[in-house]
């Protein structure tokens, strides 16, 4: 393990799908907040149908970053999903073909405050195994977001279905979002709408496992980084406002897709086996028709879609429904000249 360099290496990564605009301004954020030297961004469209491509290209020359050094655009001819976009990124390097000292991951719904980076990289100076600090994430509104969480577990499954008050106090050492901590705190796994990496870490344990399409992603990478002894730190002064699941439009009770069903499933079995995935499966039925019970008794409306059990029974038998989850493909990217 080496200390950082007293002018990291940063390559800051924004992944777009069909948000361009918005891209564009997380973007504006990342190039207000970075440090003098040394650091770049490199905004990643991840083959979106929508035209993105075209209107990064003129958007970012309106803004004169075609002209910028810091800032390229890369094109993936195929959607590999949140980690396979951006590990295009991080396997491309810094412009000159070395590797990065550090990597940012900023969703394009994310807009950082002044002063982020700069908390984040001193944070990752101040501790040497920390292979992971992520901001503090809040809406529009101002409320504070959660993004520091427990790893899922058998318990956490039971008390994320049931949705009981009593239940969650019981089993507070297993509910997977903490209290949002008011101080810097280490925790098991931060979000990945705003977070810095330490590319020792990501060089041992190995970038995002592209079986993940959409979600588990971040977490499988903090436990496998966990269990080779890295940390994750949650870290409040550094700020960032998130929208959340725009680029997704995954909403409150709507149904999930399948690729949720998927990297839930991937999660468990890769990391814990298949009969531990079984009983996290039985404990979330469990909890689930707790919760059902009871909304029924109050007059409540479920917090989550009434397919949401047999969806989830189906598919950990592997049997899916609608829609088969994209497919993970090797990304062939192409750095574009000039940007």
């Amino acid at each position: 393990m080496t200390g950082l360099p007293s002018d990291p290496r940063l390559l800051v990564v924004v992944l777009n799908y069909c948000t361009p605009e918005m891209t564009l301004r997380s973007a504006a954020t990342v190039l207000a907040d970075l440090p003098v030297t040394n650091a770049e961004v490199a905004i990643v469209d991840n083959a979106s149908p929508d035209g993105s491509a075209e209107k990064l290209h003129q958007g970012m020359g309106e803004r004169g970053w075609d002209t910028d050094p810091r800032v390229r655009l890369i094109l993936s001819d195929v959607n590999g999903g949140f980690g396979a976009g951006n590990n295009i990124a991080v396997r491309a390097g810094m412009s000159d073909g070395g590797a990065p000292d550090l990597v940012m991951l900023v969703n394009s719904d994310a807009f950082l405050d002044e002063g982020c980076i700069g908390l984040l990289i001193e944070h990752m100076r101040a501790h040497p195994r920390a292979g992971f600090a992520g901001s503090q994430l809040r809406g529009e509104d101002g409320q504070v977001h959660n993004s520091a969480f427990r790893f899922p577990s058998v318990a956490g499954e039971f008390e994320t279905a049931a949705r009981i008050g009593l239940l969650t106090r019981l089993l507070w050492r297993h509910v997977v979002p903490m209290p949002v901590p008011e101080r810097t705190a280490r925790v098991d796994w931060v979000a990945g709408a705003s977070v810095m990496m330490r590319m020792e870490m990501l060089e041992e344990v190995g970038l995002f496992d592209e079986t993940f399409f959409l979600y588990y992603e971040e977490t499988d990478l903090c436990l496998r980084a966990a269990r080779a002894g890295w940390e994750a730190w949650y870290v409040p002064e550094a700020r960032a406002m998130h929208l959340g699941s725009v680029s997704t439009g995954l909403q409150g009770a709507q149904r999930k897709p399948p690729y949720w069903y998927d990297s839930r499933r991937h999660y468990f079995v890769k990391n814990h086996g298949r009969t531990v995935h079984t009983a996290t499966v039985m404990s979330h039925v469990a909890g689930n028709l707790l919760h059902g019970l009871r909304c029924v008794v109050s007059l409540r409306r479920p917090l989550q879609s009434t397919l949401h059990l047999g969806d989830l029974m189906r598919h950990s038998m592997g049997i899916r429904f609608g829609a088969p989850s994209l497919p993970v493909k090797d990304n062939a990217a192409r750095p574009e000249d000039g940007t």
